[in-house]
């Protein structure tokens, strides 16, 4: 049998009442006739807790996707620092080998050695280690530092304040902020203070006797 549950009937317009027993049409939500603003205030009241629901939720969410984006960035930056550091080291490690080479080549050039073809390959590879971060330290008048300094000569001088470089016998060589090999200088340093004795007029002179008593003395006796 098939029951008609319009609410209203049709034919006279007016609102049906369901037989007892049954319940109203509307999902089983009793809806106050007197009153249709509740219905519709107790529908906002649910709606606005979803929401806020949803948007704890969602608040919830984007921290965590924040905190895993920013771990993800520390990791990035790890990795790329520990790779740039072991490119860094094997450099080093390449470039300690070829300091005698260059030592080589700085005393060529010194005794006029260095000219034509070997004059070439020997600008090109001392260019090609500086671009790779290659630096010469060691220069005379320079304060003397014994971290990058290897003192193997040793003077004074009157006019010298502080110990100073006043030779290079070998440059030193860094890459980076590592120190490849010292720099073997010569150190000058002040002079030591001269000690002043007192004016030997109104000294005991060297034949003065301790035993030698005067005329008061003599006369206490």
């Amino acid at each position: 049998m098939v029951r008609d549950k319009r609410r209203i009937d049709p034919v006279t317009g007016k609102v049906r009442v369901p037989p007892a027993g049954e319940e109203p049409s509307g999902g089983g939500v009793h809806v106050d006739e007197a009153d249709p603003g509740a219905a519709g205030s107790a529908a906002i009241g649910t709606a606005s807790a979803e929401l806020d629901a949803l948007q704890a939720q969602l608040d919830e969410r984007t921290g965590d996707l924040q905190r895993i984006s920013a771990e993800y960035s520390n990791y990035r930056r790890r990795v790329e620092r520990d790779r740039q550091l072991v490119i860094d080291v094997a450099k080093a490690q390449v470039t300690s080998q070829l300091l005698t080479v260059l030592d080589d080549i700085e005393r060529a050039q010194e005794h006029g050695d260095l000219s034509g073809a070997f004059k070439v390959v020997a600008d090109k590879l001392v260019a090609a280690l500086h671009a790779q971060g290659l630096e010469p330290f060691g220069v005379v008048g320079e304060g003397f530092d014994p971290a990058v300094h290897e003192a193997v000569q040793h003077d004074t001088a009157a006019d010298i304040s502080e110990p100073t470089v006043t030779a290079v016998l070998r440059p030193g060589y860094r890459f980076g902020e590592r120190v490849l090999r010292p720099a073997m200088v010569a150190v000058t340093d002040a002079e030591a203070a001269v000690v002043m004795f007192p004016d030997t007029e109104t000294s005991p002179g060297a034949d003065w006797d301790p035993e030698h008593r005067g005329p008061e003395q003599l006369q206490d006796e």
